[in-house]
């Protein structure tokens, strides 16, 4: 079992910045990816950043690109998500996912809020 906890989300203007945080604790063994997924009102969940262990390249949505950037640091166990020039429809709830092979660890989430 893994768990995750994100922490970071708020409320912040248009053009602003956050950062999310995702620790990750339990079983970590063979954790292949970590990434963030969003979840805006009325709308799908979507992928946004995913980190691949052993891959340089990251993938952003490109709704994203430009802006987000993931990164992880393996000592701490914790993914971050950095987000700036944020846009009303960066809203949502930010969901922390960690990969075992096809098998999906999902977080509670954190609301992100930006105002216009």
């Amino acid at each position: 079992q893994v768990q995750l906890v994100e922490s970071g989300g708020g409320l912040v203007q248009a053009g602003g910045s956050l950062r999310l945080s995702c620790a990750a604790s339990g079983s970590m063994f063979s954790i292949n990816a970590m990434g963030w997924h969003r979840q805006a009102p009325g709308k799908q969940r979507e992928l946004v950043a995913r980190i691949i262990s052993g891959i340089s390249t990251n993938y952003y949505a490109n709704s994203v690109k430009g802006r987000f950037s993931i990164s992880r640091d393996n000592a701490k166990n914790t993914v971050y998500l950095q987000m700036n020039s944020l846009k009303p429809e960066d809203t949502g709830v930010y969901y922390c996912v960690a990969l075992r092979g096809s098998f999906e660890y999902w977080g509670q989430g954190t609301q992100v809020t930006v105002s216009s």
